[in-house]
């Protein structure tokens, strides 16, 4: 099906990224699974190339393209050359936050490193005992007699990009919960890595999504200037629940472009691959199975689109957001197990890109917010 949620700048904008990644990244990108780290050089270049901060205001360092829709071409392009960006998704994440809650002070000093690649961030919610329930989170700060600094003390875990971070946004408890509120007096710290007291834990090993670095972090006594409290004191939850539906499109935008390139390999594989003397494309059961997994993808496609659409008209809801992420990423799974099947012993071997995109697939179900939560957040939009 013909889309029409991009125009002619964005389609200039997706060959000069398909080329970059095809020259630069691709070449390299094994070296960079295995280091667990995409290169700090590389974020760098990406600021170069103005892939960082395109929907942030020219005063601040971006491009002053409103909307999602030159991000979703990068990551479009990024899943169909089957690679990662580590750190990158959850920079992208995090740049919203500040032009939305930042002073105009906060904003001058941290948005052009965040533009231009030399500063790099990351968002740290979870720790080892919360996951998806952030009222549960312990992580502290109490303000100094003077007023003038938080001290801050916690744990933090599964976070994105967080071993190669300049500047971390910590959600913390600044005052307790109520009875009649659990998750009032949670607060955004912007902290700034090189801090006494602050450390990087253990780098996580996962079963997919190697280039990019998860890590735990701690930090004891941290000190963080009072000038660093993003938005209010107390109302983090709110600001995270609006800038959560900015996060699940990426997810749900990953998705559908993992589900689009397991599809064109599984078509390529099939085709070529002999068994019986026939080709593997040429039986019913490879035709049927292929059908309906490009039925799936445009159905999945149909509803990233209008998202994004929604998104640019600042119309897109955190009930929007669950219903995008659920499907499309549930699709993505099912679709890719199909397409790994049909690659038969070949489909499980790493240096196939199929099994790259398998094992870096699951997780899209899991972070961002479960499947689980978000049919929560979709059965109360319904009123139950």
């Amino acid at each position: 099906m013909r889309r029409t949620v991009f125009n002619e700048d964005h389609e200039a904008f997706r060959e000069m990224v398909r080329d970059f990644i095809a020259k630069e990244v691709v070449p390299s990108f094994h070296e960079w699974e295995e280091a667990g780290a995409v290169p700090r050089a590389m974020y760098r270049r990406l600021g170069e190339l103005g892939i960082f901060g395109t929907d942030i205001p020219e005063e601040y360092g971006g491009a002053g393209q409103h909307g999602f829709r030159y991000q979703a071409v990068f990551l479009e392009e990024t899943q169909y050359a089957c690679v990662s960006f580590g750190g990158y998704s959850g920079h992208n994440v995090v740049m919203p936050y500040l032009l939305s809650l930042g002073t105009e002070e906060q904003k001058q000093r941290w948005l052009p490193g965040c533009v231009s690649g030399e500063l790099m961030t990351a968002v740290a919610m979870t720790e080892p005992g919360t996951g998806s329930d952030l009222s549960g989170i312990q992580t502290s700060a109490k303000l100094s007699e003077d007023g003038t600094h938080w001290v801050l003390n916690g744990a933090k875990t599964f976070i994105t990009g967080g071993s190669q971070a300049d500047l971390v946004l910590v959600v913390c408890r600044t005052s307790p919960a109520t009875a009649e509120d659990r998750r009032a007096g949670l607060s955004i710290l912007c902290v700034d890595t090189t801090s006494e007291g602050f450390a990087v834990g253990r780098k996580l090993q996962k079963i997919g999504v190697h280039a990019s670095d998860t890590a735990e972090l701690s930090f004891s006594d941290v000190r963080v200037p009072a000038a660093n409290l993003l938005g209010e004191a107390g109302k983090a939850f709110s600001y995270l629940t609006r800038n959560l539906a900015h996060e699940r499109l990426v997810f749900a935008v990953n998705g559908v472009a993992s589900a689009r390139a397991a599809l064109r390999l599984a078509v390529d594989y099939t085709k070529d691959r002999k068994v019986f003397g026939k080709s593997v494309a040429s039986f019913q059961n490879t035709k049927f199975v292929l059908a309906e997994c490009a039925a799936e993808i445009e159905a999945a496609q149909a509803m990233v689109d209008k998202a994004i659409e929604l998104h640019s008209a600042r119309e897109f809801t955190a009930e929007d957001a669950a219903k995008a992420k659920l499907f499309c990423t549930e699709t993505a799974g099912r679709v890719i197990d199909k397409c790994l099947q049909l690659h038969g012993g070949y489909g499980y071997i790493r240096e196939y890109p199929i099994a790259r995109l398998y094992a870096d697939t699951r997780v899209s179900r899991v972070y961002g917010g479960t499947s689980e939560i978000m049919k929560i957040v979709i059965a109360r939009s319904l009123g139950l």
